[in-house]
């Protein structure tokens, strides 16, 4: 049986390691068994164990650590591992040194859209096989940081349209949480980069037209607590709801009008972005990284200049002010993914090219 060890050093738990690890059910579904290795104490490890993955823990502590990288070396061979597939930086340098010692090709995917530095990047050029990014942005990135343009390939994350129903309402998600009308929405990890404080004075303006609205956050991370005191001091803790990381993703877009994806610094092809466009919910969305490859201005969304709160805030007004254009725009963006972005299409690529590379 063919085997694929993904591996993970990030403790947390968004959208790059729920992106592995639904590659990780979907390639076993495929009949491929599938290992993942990730840190002891991170989120992702029991969130895989819950989810029927079987997972190994392996402290990774940083890219030149011996323990971490005799346990990955160790695995690879006591379980006759095929391939690796690499996703952090960490785990990049050890499972590929450890896959380069066992003789077994790499997979290392990009996720994130931030510049890589010239020089010999080993990651890049030594310690993988082949290359997968998350758009054609981040592609273009890994070329300029020297990688042969054959060794990379733009594979975006797939969604389970399944799971993900065009048209999908929640009624009881509202009431549970509280929530006003109309509600604008983010699915995003809190980190610097995803623009919370700008969606909280854009929602502020919106809240000036549309005094009964919500704004519904999911997700977690480390500045969360930073964002609720931002939420606190503009006076908006009874109109922004926090629900911290939660499973029941469909649901929860199924509650919102408008999505709001007001990311600032780096971004690829977000998953949680082409998972509202299956939903049917209508998008506005940062120009910034991979969001252009998918946010057709003005025909699958809306899309606003980084940072600028009030283009924002214009954006959303746009969206609920104007819902039979915000429901045109958001049927295209179901076609789109119908088309392009369907889980089968996504991991169809990605088992091609690992069977390339086994070849």
């Amino acid at each position: 049986m063919k085997t694929v060890l993904h591996t993970e050093a990030s403790p947390g738990l968004g959208g790059q390691e729920m992106r592995t690890l639904n590659e990780a059910r979907w390639t076993a579904e495929r009949g491929w068994r599938v290992l993942l290795a990730c840190q002891p104490d991170g989120r992702l490890a029991e969130r895989a164990l819950a989810a029927g993955v079987e997972t190994v823990r392996v402290r990774m502590r940083g890219a030149f650590d011996p323990s971490g990288l005799i346990a990955l070396v160790q695995l690879i061979r006591r379980e006759r591992v095929s391939l690796v597939h690499t996703h952090s930086s960490i785990d990049a340098w050890l499972a590929g040194i450890a896959a380069r010692l066992c003789r077994v090709p790499v997979v290392r995917t990009r996720h994130v859209s931030i510049p890589i530095r010239r020089g010999p990047n080993p990651v890049y050029r030594w310690l993988a096989d082949r290359v997968i990014t998350s758009g054609e942005a981040i592609r273009r990135m890994v070329l300029e940081a020297g990688v042969r343009p054959e060794r990379v390939i733009a594979i975006p994350a797939g969604v389970d349209l399944g799971a993900f129903p065009f048209g999908l309402r929640s009624p009881a998600i509202s009431r549970e949480l509280g929530l006003g009308v109309p509600v604008v929405g983010s699915v995003a990890m809190f980190r610097g980069s995803k623009g919370h404080p700008q969606l909280l004075e854009a929602f502020a303006r919106v809240r000036e037209k549309h005094s009964g609205a919500s704004l519904l956050l999911v997700g977690d991370g480390v500045r969360r607590g930073w964002v609720e005191q931002l939420a606190r001091d503009a006076k908006l803790s009874d109109s922004v709801v926090f629900t911290g990381f939660r499973p029941d993703v469909p649901a929860l877009l199924g509650a919102m009008d408008c999505f709001a994806l007001a990311s600032t610094r780096t971004e690829g092809v977000p998953q949680a972005l082409l998972q509202a466009f299956a939903i049917g919910v209508p998008v506005v969305a940062s120009r910034i990284g991979g969001i252009p490859e998918v946010v057709t201005d003005g025909e699958t969304g809306l899309l606003v200049e980084s940072g600028s709160v009030e283009s924002l805030a214009a954006a959303i007004l746009a969206v609920l002010d104007d819902p039979e254009a915000a429901a045109r725009r958001a049927r295209a963006a179901r076609a789109l993914v119908d088309g392009r972005f369907s889980h089968e299409t996504a991991i169809g690529r990605l088992l091609q090219l690992y069977d390339e590379l086994l070849a």
